[in-house]
């Protein structure tokens, strides 16, 4: 006889029903690499249009808490050989590097309850990772009630996981109470995030202080100082008790304390069942998993953004003091230039009114030469008139003396009139500006001399 699990298929992408095939796919392939005696073993796989089947070992002993929440009383060997069975199946898993991620009283069942002492499986590896050394893995599924902090915050999750889950489960199975579950997810994953869990003296009055301390170290938030598998195993409140004999009735090992009373873990394992939606072993967080995602990158971003903010501020301080400095050197600059270029127009407008008094000037000169030249010319006009009347009249006078002048006698005549002439001639040349007379009649009055 074989149990069929009925997985069923995504039909696309868009829709919210059902798992993704990548899922199943690596439920399947983590259950056909272990085989051991408290984990289910996988047997066949078959697929039709909607739905993947695993055929599994028929594990028809029911939950472990249901058992346990008829018996009358348990004591804490019982509890210990049960817990121990756990932890072997879990340290097969780890040593494959396998985290199971949904450990909780569901998902350990009996494989045969009408024995003395029942052989515990774990079930349910659809949550199940393998984990490769030195790559990061984040995600947020689990139920609220058993998760690891480190799911809650979104951290890198490791085996680790694993080992708080069986503290919760240690934690119920011995008192009948769950350590961090509150009114609501909300606030179960706020208790498990704050630690918030005591050692309620109503609940374990009866408890040894080793199972404390066995719990203790595996509720720790750190996951460095958590217990490892084989540290939790090698733990006294596990050694003690000895190998487990599967043949041996717990009753004829030796008790130690008190037995503890059932009444409150049956009282758990109702209220649990009772608020179990059918079909829902585990809630998962797929959607929340991408808001914390999208807040974790949000948070980044913003953390980058505040970083530039404060390098531009620092810039913009840098850059108000570098105009501070610069104003002040604008202004003590702009005051000199101001005063230069006073200085530049006030030699400037000197400057144009000397050109003004010069082009004055100037003109006056051009009005002066311009007279000078009119009257120039119209000396110059009269001088060559009173040349033009002077040679005239040297023509005449040479004529009148020549007509004057006979061969023979006219000498002496003509030496003392030639005299005269000469010095009347002298004093007009000198009324006359010095001008040269025309060589023509200088050189025939000079003759005729």
């Amino acid at each position: 006889e074989y149990a069929a699990k009925f997985i069923k298929k995504r039909q696309s992408r868009a829709s919210r029903r059902g798992v993704k095939r990548e899922e199943i796919e690596r439920e399947v392939d983590i259950l056909q690499q272990i085989q051991h005696p408290n984990i289910v073993a996988l047997h066949d796989v078959f697929e039709n249009r909607t739905d993947v089947i695993l055929i599994l070992e028929l594990v028809s002993g029911g939950e472990l808490f249901d058992f346990l929440a008829q018996k009358e009383s348990l004591s804490e060997e019982e509890a210990t050989q049960f817990i121990k069975q756990i932890l072997d199946g879990v340290e097969y898993l780890h040593s494959k590097r396998i985290i199971h991620f949904d450990l909780k009283p569901e998902n350990i069942m009996l494989l045969d309850r009408n024995v003395p002492l029942p052989h515990i499986k774990l079930i349910d590896f659809g949550l199940a990772h393998k984990i490769e050394a030195g790559v990061e893995f984040k995600n947020i599924f689990g139920t609220p009630e058993f998760v690891a902090p480190e799911i809650v915050n979104y951290e890198p999750l490791g085996l680790e996981a694993d080992m708080w889950s069986i503290g919760v489960i240690t934690y119920i199975l011995l008192s009948g109470a769950s350590p961090f579950l509150g009114e609501s997810k909300q606030e179960t994953l706020g208790n498990v995030s704050a630690m918030n869990y005591n050692f309620d003296e109503e609940f374990f009055s009866n408890t040894s202080e080793l199972a404390k301390s066995f719990i203790s170290q595996l509720l720790e938030k750190d996951r460095r100082k958590r217990m490892s598998i084989q540290e939790a195993l090698n733990h006294p409140w596990i050694k003690s008790r000895g190998p487990v004999e599967e043949n041996s009735a717990p009753a004829d090992a030796e008790k130690k304390g008190e037995p503890l009373k059932t009444k409150r873990l049956k009282e758990y394992t109702i209220q649990s069942l009772s608020s179990m939606p059918q079909n829902n072993t585990y809630a998962n967080f797929e959607l929340f998993a991408h808001v914390v995602e999208d807040v974790s990158l949000l948070e980044v971003g913003i953390s980058e953004v505040a970083e530039a903010h404060r390098t531009l501020q620092g810039d913009m301080e840098a850059l108000v003091s570098i105009y501070t400095g610069k104003e002040a050197w604008y202004k003590e600059e702009s005051e000199s230039a101001r005063k230069h270029l006073s200085q530049v127009r006030y030699e400037f407008r000197k400057v144009e009114a000397q050109r003004r008094q010069l082009q004055e000037d100037l003109q006056d000169v051009d009005a002066g030469l311009g007279s000078i030249s009119g009257a120039y010319s119209q000396r110059q006009r009269q001088l060559d008139s009173l040349r033009q009347e002077l040679n005239s009249e040297l023509q005449w006078l040479q004529e009148v003396m020549s007509s004057l002048h006979p061969e023979r006698s006219g000498a002496v005549l003509g030496g003392g009139l030639n005299t005269d002439v000469k010095q009347a001639l002298a004093e007009l040349l000198r009324h006359s500006c010095r001008r040269e007379l025309r060589p023509e009649a200088k050189q025939k009055l000079t003759e005729s001399g």
